[in-house]
């Protein structure tokens, strides 16, 4: 029985705690809430995110004792928000990590430092990237719960770890297979939620179904020339963890950061959005860091460009997503 250390408490942790309790590992799911904790020592369900599922408290072991969590696992997987990632793994020491392989399931970079995810934890913890992996889509949260048909990708350098984990999460309605690419993957993840976004502030401003369509294949090109500028290697980005994760984030009612963006488009303030949604649309964050990580790069971004004079310069949506349509071919 392999053990994993599940860090969050949201949809994803919740669907992902799912999936790996059911196919037989036992899940030390680590939360902030004490009151989240004990509702689900007392009913099974996660009161906030997915509370449909049942989860087995023979497998799942809830806590709010981080250092319990991660000292007892094989397996790492991170699903806080990106934000929150440098907060939660400062409470660890260097070495705790040394002999476990760390998978993050965030699609987000760490604001400030604007590296990604799985970079901050090599450097922190002192771990080659050959015992870090990245989940990719395209699969939301919700239709794990509903056991939909499902599609995961398992990037990492090392073939033999993203095979494995793979392996824990195949079953009935979940197909994964592991894919070298952990840098393209983990970019596309980001990426993927601005396009998400920015098409969500269009279709609050009155665009159609014809402009999105257009936007996404646009989204496609931009992606690939700022992943290239990056990590230059051959990578498809028509497989199903680029453009399917991208297309399944930019089109689904499931979207956080499409409908984050179409409040946005509707005269939400950034703020009231986020209140609103009471969730962290993570596209909102991934604006600022790949936009600022750009400057140096300078690769044309247009899509990214509008995102972040909407969110940060305050620029109005109708004004800045006019701008945009002329870019557009």
């Amino acid at each position: 029985m392999e053990k994993i250390a599940m860090l969050g408490g949201g949809s994803w942790a919740t669907a992902l705690t799912k999936i790996l309790s059911e196919n037989g590992s036992r899940v030390h799911w680590w939360m902030r809430s004490k009151d989240d904790v004990q509702h689900l020592l007392r009913t099974r369900h996660n009161p906030r995110y997915l509370s449909s599922v049942a989860h087995d408290l023979s497998r799942v072991l809830p806590t709010t004792d981080l250092d319990e969590a991660v000292r007892e696992a094989d397996w790492l997987v991170l699903a806080v928000p990106a934000a929150f990632v440098q907060s939660t793994l400062d409470k660890l020491g260097r070495d705790e990590l040394k002999n476990k392989r760390v998978i993050s399931a965030i699609k987000g970079m760490i604001p400030g430092k604007n590296v990604l995810v799985t970079d901050y934890v090599a450097e922190r913890f002192r771990l080659p990237h050959t015992r870090l992996g990245v989940v990719a889509g395209p699969c939301h949260a919700e239709e794990v719960a509903l056991e939909k048909q499902s599609y995961l990708t398992i990037g990492s350098p090392d073939a033999d770890l993203a095979e494995e984990f793979s392996r824990l999460l195949r079953n009935r309605y979940v197909k994964a297979n592991p894919a070298e690419d952990l840098d393209g993957i983990e970019y596309c993840a980001v990426m993927k939620n601005i396009i998400a976004l920015t098409g969500g502030i269009a279709h609050g401003l009155g665009y159609g179904d014809n402009f999105q369509a257009v936007l996404v294949s646009n989204a496609v090109q931009e992606m690939r020339r700022f992943v290239h500028a990056l990590n230059p290697q051959p990578r498809d980005l028509s497989a199903s963890a680029y453009l399917g994760d991208l297309l399944v984030t930019a089109y689904s009612q499931f979207s956080r950061n499409r409908t984050f963006g179409s409040m946005v488009g509707r005269g939400y303030s950034v703020k009231s959005a986020q209140l609103e949604m009471n969730m962290v649309a993570e596209g909102y964050y991934a604006v600022k860091s790949i936009y600022e990580l750009n400057r140096k790069l300078q690769v044309s971004m247009p899509i990214t460009s509008a995102a972040y004079h909407i969110l940060y310069e305050k620029i109005s949506p109708a004004i800045e997503i006019e701008l945009l349509k002329e870019k557009f071919k």
